[in-house]
């Protein structure tokens, strides 16, 4: 009898920092205008402290930041409250909603990158730390950029999101796939390769675009190569606890690790 092997059959994409929104600024940036009208000044680096969850959960991390806790205290009496996370998420949704599409504009290999995994034959799933309802706007914006995927699930549609697999898991119920072990998650935030490694996925990590550089495209283009290098080493670090399977600058060298991938799926290999 021959042994069953998976293969590979999706990639399950983040969005912002890895599809959409070169340096995820999108988030971050409103974060800090939100923070400003409760009296509370975030620099944008305490901003991407916990990129990647849902954002409730992540007014809440930034609530629990004891420099960001003191700020609130001073000017309220007390410390952050869930409701007082919950005011803080309720200033930021609408202006998420307002600007995130100010934001979104696609990321250049991302069309050329997805056109390839279909190519290959395989599915492109997605999740992310927005709300459905602000999601729908970056989907239009991403689809008028030849960005689409065919399955999306928001933060707020699941009971747990990230770093649960909640989200990932719910690609692979909705694009009816037979084993985990052939899906690959490709995120730039390292609660979205711990989502990718407890769902039982590949896992791929992107070092330049998104969260962990924190870089604008204009920037990046900039770097020398010894830059570049030296932004690589800091996203790496922001990384390693993670341990992802690979690490990449942006979703244009994503079809040499497929290739490898598929390669350690055919030997046997499981993430």
């Amino acid at each position: 009898m021959t042994a069953y092997l998976p293969r590979l059959e999706a990639v399950i994409f983040d969005w912002a920092g890895t599809l959409v929104d070169f340096g995820s600024f999108a988030p971050t940036r409103v974060f800090v205008e939100a923070f400003a009208q409760f009296g509370v000044t975030l620099t944008l680096e305490q901003a991407r402290g916990p990129m990647g969850m849902g954002k409730w959960d992540h007014i809440r991390a930034l609530c629990d930041d004891p420099a960001i806790a003191t700020q609130y205290a001073a000017r309220f009496g007390s410390l952050p409250d869930d409701a007082a996370v919950t005011a803080i998420y309720e200033r930021f949704l609408p202006m998420q909603l307002d600007k995130v599409a100010q934001y979104s504009d696609v990321i250049d290999a991302a069309p050329a990158t997805l056109a390839e995994v279909r190519r290959r034959g395989l599915k492109v799933g997605s999740c992310s730390g927005y709300p459905a309802s602000v999601m729908q706007r970056v989907l239009e914006r991403a689809r008028a950029g030849g960005v689409e995927a065919d399955c999306v699930v928001a933060s707020d549609e699941v009971p747990r999101a990230r770093p649960a697999p909640a989200m990932a898991l719910r690609n692979v119920i909705a694009l009816g796939l037979a084993d985990v072990a052939g899906c690959v998650k490709v995120d730039d935030t390292a609660v979205g390769i711990d989502e990718g490694r407890r769902a039982g996925m590949w896992t791929v990590a992107l070092l330049l675009s998104g969260n962990a550089a924190g870089l604008t495209h204009a920037e990046y283009q900039a770097l020398g190569e010894a830059q570049r290098e030296a932004a690589r080493g800091r996203a790496r670090a922001v990384f390693a606890p993670s341990a992802p399977d690979y690490l990449i600058d942006t979703v244009a060298d994503l079809p040499a690790v497929l290739d490898d991938i598929a390669a350690r799926l055919a030997r046997g290999e499981r993430p």
